[in-house]
């Protein structure tokens, strides 16, 4: 068994189980099911241009090849991002576990599942630490989460809920300059206004 590439691994329909769909849709082959399926004006309309196909090893050395040309510098950048102790224990157990970064199914290749479970496990710790009830997760960075509560707030504002002034948030003039920055982007194209405010005026 051929083993290098990747689509003789792959667990997908058989030549005889394509025919059988095929024929359920009156459809000759796989060519003339994309032929009545995809508009003609959105089509790629020759070769795409990509260099011939390598195993699985060799794009693991060449892709290791490029990593080992990365120099690391010290941070000085400041606002929000600081540097950070990863514990050997969370390293081992959640980004370097398997089960929680690959695909939990044959044709899902993404990591859903294993990062709700890391959250779960996340709130679950929180609770048995400070008593609490309830306690929140998220791996959104500060600035996206600004930038989803303000949208969240316009949705809400916005539907049953129709108040003044709706199409205005406040924002403090002391955000961190990246965060403003996702805010402006977020903001435009709903057509919020964003106004500054400071704890004396608030």
């Amino acid at each position: 068994m051929n083993t290098e590439l990747f689509d003789l691994r792959h667990i997908g329909p058989r030549k005889k189980e394509i025919l059988k769909m095929l024929r359920s849709l009156n459809l000759d082959s796989l060519d003339q099911l994309v032929e009545e399926t995809i508009p003609k004006n959105i089509r790629l309309n020759g070769e795409l241009n990509l260099p011939d196909g390598v195993s699985e090893n060799t794009f693991l050395n060449h892709i290791k090849e490029i990593g080992e040309r990365n120099e690391i510098f010290d941070t000085y950048i400041g606002l929000g991002y600081n540097s950070s102790i990863l514990p050997a224990v969370i390293q081992r157990n959640i980004l370097e576990n398997p089960g929680w970064y690959t695909a939990y199914t044959p044709y899902q290749a993404e990591i859903a599942q294993g990062r709700l479970e890391a959250l779960f496990n996340f709130q679950t710790v929180i609770c048995e630490l400070t008593g609490m009830e309830i306690a929140n997760a998220s791996l959104l960075d500060e600035s996206t989460s600004a930038a989803e509560a303000m949208t969240m707030l316009f949705n809400f504002n916005n539907s049953k809920n129709k108040k003044v002034n709706s199409y205005n948030f406040f924002v403090h003039d002391q955000v961190l300059p990246q965060t403003l920055s996702v805010l402006q982007t977020r903001a435009e194209p709903l057509g919020i206004k964003l106004f500054f405010c400071n704890s004396r005026n608030l």
